[in-house]
């Protein structure tokens, strides 16, 4: 059963749940699936964006650097082989990175690198535009103006239908933002940042912003790379980087004692008192969060799917909610804010 267009925060039983993308006219699944091939091969992948497809997952998101453009291949093969419509399935891609060549002057935000990574795109994904273009990380080597110009002319061409950014300071998405109002310009419509139970410095001025805004929130590594789905007693070497990744290598120690362990240990016990995955725990919290538009799941196996539309579905009770809440310590972690938003064309980040 293919997904259909539906009213805001709208579902079917149990099923999928559809919302508005901002203050936009395009309703988005709240699951939404990424996939990358330098975790998982075609082979593997495809039968997994059928089953989501299938259980009424509507918007895949990829990037043009994943996997050095085999991501959006795939995605494109995917389309064609089951003959889906374009205008049925809601594509969000990403550009600011170089593909597959050893140029590094060949990326970033200026006109000419974006047109000509939006033709790439196109041509990689088989489509003939668009649905959402994402820039992947600020340039600070290229005029913001430069860039939104070039962002809005997209739109007007019809290659993209809405421009929308990911993990910056909330000062340069400010300024985006007022750049294209005061010259009559497409404004971004989404965020795409990190946010999950375990790391929630956006909850200071990003998403705060984007909801006076009316901009949708998207958010990658809801489960914290795995953090949020740690077993007691268990040792993840997955889980230690991501630990080391949010919250940086000075104090990792610190923050696990201080945060990490804490919200793992409540996200843990609810799930064991509630019988179900503490994944499913982890999305139902995130997606009742202010402003969370929908979260961006990677999953390994089909059966995957069923656990992340079920936290759709699942309600957390006031106390359940204040448990995972109080066990944030709410300190501020420079480090982890400059890795996150700023260091992501060195190769750490590629969300």
């Amino acid at each position: 059963m293919s997904p259909t267009a539906a009213a805001a925060d709208t579902t079917a039983a149990e099923g999928m749940v559809y919302t508005r993308l901002g203050q936009t006219g395009l309703h988005v699944s709240r699951i939404i699936l990424e996939w990358d091939l330098w975790v998982l091969d075609a082979d593997k992948a495809l039968p997994i964006m059928k089953a989501a497809w299938d259980a009424g997952i509507n918007t895949f998101d990829t990037a043009d650097v994943y996997s050095n453009g085999e991501s959006e291949q795939i995605l494109g093969r995917f389309l064609r082989k089951h003959q889906i419509p374009q205008s049925q399935m809601i594509i969000t891609t990403k550009g600011d990175f170089h593909v597959a060549i050893d140029d590094m002057k060949m990326m970033g935000l200026s006109r000419k690198h974006i047109f000509d990574a939006v033709d790439a795109s196109l041509a990689r994904l088989g489509t003939d535009y668009i649905d959402l273009y994402q820039i992947h990380r600020w340039d600070y080597n290229t005029p913001i103006v430069e860039t939104m110009e070039a962002l809005h002319d997209l739109v007007k061409l019809g290659q993209v239908c809405y421009i929308g950014t990911s993990s910056m300071h909330a000062w340069q998405f400010a300024k985006a933002q007022f750049i294209a109002k005061q010259r009559g310009w497409t404004p971004f419509v989404s965020m795409k940042n990190l946010y999950n139970a375990g790391y929630r410095e956006e909850e200071r001025d990003m998403i705060l912003l984007c909801r006076d805004l009316g901009v949708g929130v998207i958010t990658w590594s809801p489960l914290a790379r795995s953090l949020l789905t740690r077993k007691t007693g268990t040792v993840r070497a997955k889980s230690d980087m991501s630990r080391e990744f949010m919250f940086g290598k000075t104090n990792a120690a610190e923050c696990e004692q201080t945060t990490n362990d804490m919200v793992v240990a409540h996200v843990r016990t609810i799930a064991e008192k509630r019988g179900v995955s503490m994944a499913r725990v982890a999305i139902a919290w995130l997606v009742n969060r202010p402003g969370v538009t929908a979260p961006i799941v990677g999953i390994n196996k089909p059966e995957d799917i069923e656990d992340m539309i079920a936290a759709l579905h699942l309600q957390l009770t006031a106390d359940e909610t204040k448990e995972i809440d109080d066990a944030w310590a709410g300190r501020v972690l420079p480090e982890a804010r400059r890795r996150v938003r700023v260091a992501g064309r060195g190769g750490l980040l590629r969300q």
